[in-house]
Formats: C-alpha cells, structure tokens, sequence
C-alpha cells in the first residue's frame, strides 16, 4: 500500500496560529487531521492542542486493532478530544471556556472513513474534481440548505462564523457526523481544512488538488494555503490543511 501524506498551516494576518494540523502513518494505516481552536474563546490554541492529541492517541490504539470499526473509532476519537478541551475549561464561566473545531480522515486497505465537527471541512477528491464534501455544523450552512443564499455566498456571509456544534464548552458529547466506509481508487486525495482554507478558494480549485499528474501534495498543498491567505487579505484567517493521496495497493 502506498499514501502519500502532506499538511501545511499558515499564521494568515492573525497574531498567533491557533489551528493545529497533523498527517500520520502507523501499520498500515493513515490519518489526517486539522483542529482549529475557535479566536473568540479563551486557550483557542491550547484547545487545538490537546484535541489533536487525543485524536492521535486513539489513532495509535486504531491502527494497532486490524479489525476495529472506522466509524466507531471516529465517534470515540472526537469525544475523547471534546472531554479534552472541555477540561482545559472546568473552572471558567460558560463564555470564557475553550472550543474548537474539526476535520478529520482516516485510510486503510483503500477504504477511507472521515468525520467532523463545526466548519471545519472533509473532501473527497478525484480526478480532478470534489467528488463530495461535509457540510458545515454553521448557521450559514442551514441557509443554504433552505435555499435562502447560495454556495457561494458561504464564504462571504456576514454570520458565516455563527458555529452551531464544536469541541469543548459544554460536557454533553455534540453531535458530530461520520461517513461510511467507502472505497477509494487510485489517485483519489483525502483533504481536511479549516475554514481559513476553504475560505479563500473555489471548490474548482480545492479539486485540482485530486488531478492526476500533478504536482507532489506537499507543493500543492503550499501553493493553495498561500492563495488562499492572500485572497482573504488583509483579513486573512489561520490555514490549515491536511491530505492523503491513496496511490493503490
């Protein structure tokens, strides 16, 4: 089995970088995943990091156990890492306590499997195009289901931050979505993003990423954090992203 595995993130016009990105691969197995502590809340980046450690951690555990369940996994991999930043904010009042959000993916023997929580993104690549993408745990993301405003005014829409669920704040598990296990096919590119990411490029150019013959993931993935920072400028978020290229067996 072959993947090929890159993660860039990227400061963008803020005063620290609160997102944490990772790429791993253990026995066979593949991660990718991005945590974006949320700027509003206090220990935003402290958030990020004792997510990400959580998820590795249950990570280690997963690719250990060749029979264990990807999705059952995911779900005990995000609520491990929601009671790990609901911790960090035990003693602080309801509006001061640590969040974040995230994204993250998971390949092994060519299937692929991915979860997430608030606006932080999983795509599925191929070919040169999204084959499918999650859709966002925002209020944005219900206006667009109901018609009110279009795909591409996500992007642009004055309550495009107004997160519904999140990592950390209140104990209760929140309700994060997981796929399937589904097949990939040679060439097939497993991205996560935060919203700094996503932000700044269409989803065109987000497929491009999946073409056939194109640059090594790592360049692309630099080429696209820096676009994507420059076009939200001078305004420009935290951007992180993360991918797994499934190269066959």
């Amino acid at each position: 089995m072959a993947n090929e595995l890159a993660h860039v993130s990227l400061i963008g016009e803020r005063e620290a970088n609160q997102d944490r990105v990772i790429t791993l691969a253990l026995n066979g197995a593949a991660l990718a995943a991005v945590v974006d502590g949320m700027g509003g809340h206090a220990e935003g980046e402290r958030a990020a990091e004792v997510a990400i450690e959580a998820l590795v951690e249950r990570f280690r555990e997963f690719s250990e156990q060749k029979d264990a369940e990807a999705p059952a996994f995911l779900r005990r991999a995000l609520y491990d890492a929601h009671k790990a930043v609901v911790g960090l904010g035990a003693s602080l009042p309801l509006h001061l306590k640590p969040r974040a959000t995230c994204a993250l993916c998971i390949v092994r023997d060519g299937h692929t499997c991915w979860a997430h929580v608030g606006d932080s993104r999983v795509y599925l690549l191929r070919a040169g195009k999204v084959l499918m993408r999650t859709r966002d745990h925002s209020h944005v993301e219900l206006l667009r289901r109901e018609g009110l405003i279009s795909e591409r005014d996500l992007s642009s829409h004055p309550m495009r931050n107004y997160v519904e669920l999140c990592l950390g704040g209140e104990p209760e598990e929140p309700s994060v979505s997981v796929s399937p296990r589904r097949p990939l096919e040679t060439g097939d590119t497993m991205l996560v993003c935060s919203d700094g990411f996503w932000t700044g490029l269409s989803e065109d150019t987000i497929g491009q990423i999946g073409a056939s013959g194109g640059q090594a993931l790592d360049a692309e993935l630099t080429r696209l954090a820096a676009s994507a920072v420059a076009s939200c400028s001078p305004h420009s978020d935290n951007t992180s992203v993360a991918a797994i290229r499934w190269r066959g067996a």
